[in-house]
C-alpha cells in the first residue's frame, strides 16, 4: 500500500514550500523511514536555496536522494535521522541516518541507512554528515602530535574540525572567527578561540571554513614556512581573489582542497560506509551538542529557510523536528 508524506522543496531560488508526496510500498531490501529530526547545513543548503550553485557544478553538487533540478524546482537536502517502519528484522525499529532531504517519511534502500549507536542520541545523529566531512578533511590534512593549528570559520563545519582536533595529543588549536559568539561555542568544543586579528600565528596547518576571501588571506598569513591551509570552503558561484606574491612563494606555502565526495586518498582502504560509521561513533561526545544552535518544526521552513539564508538566524546547524505522526 502507498503511505502519504511531506517534502520541502525549494520552487524557486529564495522560495520554499510544503509539497504532498506519495511513497511506493517498500521492497524486500528497502525501508520505510518515519523522520525524528533533520539538520540544515547553513552553507552549502542556503547557497542552493539562494540560487548559487554554478552551472558548472550542477552535476557534482547533486545530493544522494535529490529530486529536481539546480537552480529549482528542487528536494535538497543530507541530514536526515529517523526510525525504521518497515524493512528487514534488523533494522526495524532502529534509529538510523540518512543523506535524504527533508521530508516527513521516505523509502531507500536498505544500504543506504546507517544504525544510530545507542549512546548518541538521535537529535544529536543529524551532525553525521558535517562530522563525515571533518573525519574526511583531518585525513587529508593528517595533522601531528604537538601542532600548532587554526581553524578559521567557526561555521558548522570548521566547528566540527575543531572538536575533533581537541583530541589530538599536544597540540595547540585556536577556532578564529570574526563573531564573538564564537567564543562560547570554541569553550565547550574545548579548544581556543581568538578573532582574525588577535589569532595566534605561526601554525603548521590552517582549516579554512568561513567561505569568505578575507578568511582565505587571513589562513595564509597565519602559517608558519612550509606550512598547509587545507580549503574547506565552498564558495558557489563568488570568485575569490588571493594575494599570492609577497612572501607565498618564498615561504613555500601549500593551498590544498578537500571535499567530502570522495574518500581521501589517505585512506583509500575505508568506503564510504566506514567513514559514516566512524562519524557516527565520534558523536557519542556530548560537546558536539554545541554545534546545533537553532529548532524549528518542518512545517515552519517555508519561512524559515530565508531567515537561514539572510543570516538573520545565525544558527550552526538548525534541526529541524518532526511530529509523532510524521
Amino acid at each position: 500500500m502507498k503511505a502519504a508524506a511531506r517534502a520541502f522543496w525549494l520552487r524557486s531560488p529564495g522560495e520554499g514550500e510544503v509539497r504532498e508526496v506519495t511513497l511506493p510500498a517498500p521492497r524486500e531490501d528497502e525501508v520505510l523511514v518515519r523522520s525524528l529530526y533533520s539538520g540544515v547545513s547553513r552553507g552549502t543548503e542556503t547557497l542552493v536555496f539562494r540560487g548559487q550553485v554554478p552551472e558548472s557544478q550542477h552535476a557534482a553538487m547533486r545530493a544522494p536522494f535529490q529530486e529536481g533540478d539546480f537552480p529549482g524546482p528542487v528536494k535538497y537536502g543530507y541530514l536526515s535521522v529517523g526510525l525504521v517502519e518497515e524493512g528487514p528484522a534488523a533494522l526495524k525499529g532502529r534509529t538510523v541516518f540518512c543523506l535524504y532531504p527533508h521530508q516527513t517519511r521516505y523509502v531507500v534502500p536498505a544500504s543506504a541507512v546507517t544504525v544510530v549507536p545507542d549512546d548518541v542520541p538521535a537529535r544529536r545523529a543529524v551532525l553525521a554528515g558535517t562530522v563525515e566531512t571533518a573525519v574526511n578533511a583531518l585525513w587529508d590534512a593528517a595533522p601531528l602530535v604537538g601542532d600548532r593549528i587554526a581553524v578559521v570559520g567557526g561555521g558548522m563545519v570548521g566547528s566540527s574540525v575543531a572538536a575533533l582536533l581537541a583530541r589530538f595529543p599536544g597540540v595547540r588549536v585556536q577556532l578564529v572567527d570574526a563573531d564573538p559568539a564564537r567564543a562560547e561555542t570554541a569553550e565547550a568544543l574545548g579548544v581556543g578561540f581568538a578573532s582574525p586579528a588577535d589569532a595566534l600565528g605561526d601554525c603548521d596547518l590552517v582549516v579554512h571554513a568561513s567561505a569568505t576571501e578575507q578568511g582565505l588571506a587571513r589562513s595564509l598569513e597565519l602559517l608558519s614556512a612550509e606550512g598547509t591551509v587545507l580549503e574547506l570552503s565552498w564558495y558557489g558561484d563568488k570568485k575569490v581573489s588571493l594575494p599570492l606574491g609577497e612572501a607565498f612563494h618564498s615561504r613555500r606555502l601549500v593551498i590544498r582542497s578537500s571535499q567530502v565526495g570522495t574518500v581521501s586518498p589517505a585512506r583509500g582502504n575505508r568506503s564510504y560506509g566506514d567513514r559514516l560509521a566512524l562519524a557516527l561513533e565520534l558523536l557519542a561526545d556530548p560537546r558536539l551538542d554545541a554545534l546545533i544552535t537553532g529548532e524549528s518544526a518542518f512545517e515552519e521552513l517555508p519561512e524559515v529557510m530565508p531567515l537561514l539564508a539572510s543570516g538573520e538566524i545565525a544558527a550552526l546547524c538548525h534541526l529541524v523536528r518532526y511530529g509523532k505522526s510524521a
